[in-house]
């Protein structure tokens, strides 16, 4: 008998420690956005070194000089290729709408269940690439920019965080979130680096301040 009642004993510890993971995983956020990784810290810190340093000039910036979303696959376009990839549990229609699902914003620390909330954000807003040399591109590659998976520049946000951020660079413009500033700026200078774009005297002494921090 007391053989049964210590298994019986090991029983329920093993389903309430079963269900205390179950209430923790219900309490943590229900996705977590799949931006690829940046370069490390250090890398970035080289890669800011290299940029040309110059004043921005927004002569002639138009968001339809950028052609997106394209289509990536079958009936998905950019936007939805996002947004499953950042999402949880995402199913789609036919017509590759996100129906249901949840979105983690890793700018402010929000949890979306209705992809109308959530925002694909140009981590390098279109508006700063053309300042920065993008207005020298051919619209191919200003296509490909706006809508490049391989890079840190694309990710699923919080619509009105984005909307709040708009075209402003790390000189003005951070997350909420304080400890994801640090992939932030690595993932900026990424993007700024492979796509050969320069940077201003602002932008690029908050750049080191922060990665001088990471």
């Amino acid at each position: 008998m007391s053989r049964f009642y210590a298994r019986r004993r090991v029983s329920i510890l093993a389903a309430l420690t079963g269900l205390l993971a179950s209430v923790a995983l219900l309490n943590s956020p229900t996705a977590s956005a799949a931006l690829p990784t940046p370069v490390s810290a250090a890398t970035a810190r080289t890669y800011l070194a290299s940029l040309t340093v110059a004043a921005e000039d927004r002569t002639g910036y138009s968001r339809d000089l950028f052609p997106h979303w394209i289509t990536v696959s079958g009936a998905c376009n950019t936007r939805e290729t996002v947004l499953k990839r950042d999402g949880s549990n995402v199913v789609t229609d036919s017509a590759c709408a996100s129906t249901s699902g949840s979105w983690y914003s890793p700018y402010d620390g929000a949890t979306w269940t209705a992809a109308s909330d959530v925002d694909i954000d140009h981590l390098v807003p279109l508006a700063e690439a053309w300042d920065s040399g993008a207005d020298a591109w051919t619209t191919s590659r200003r296509q490909s920019f706006a809508n490049d998976l391989t890079r840190p520049q694309l990710i699923a946000v919080t619509d009105n965080v984005n909307q709040a951020k708009g075209d402003q660079d790390p000189a003005t413009w951070m997350p909420s979130v304080s400890s994801y500033r640090c992939t932030y700026v690595r993932a900026w200078v990424q993007v700024k680096y492979y796509y050969g774009l320069s940077v201003d005297s602002a932008e690029k002494s908050a750049l080191t301040s922060y990665l001088n921090n990471c």
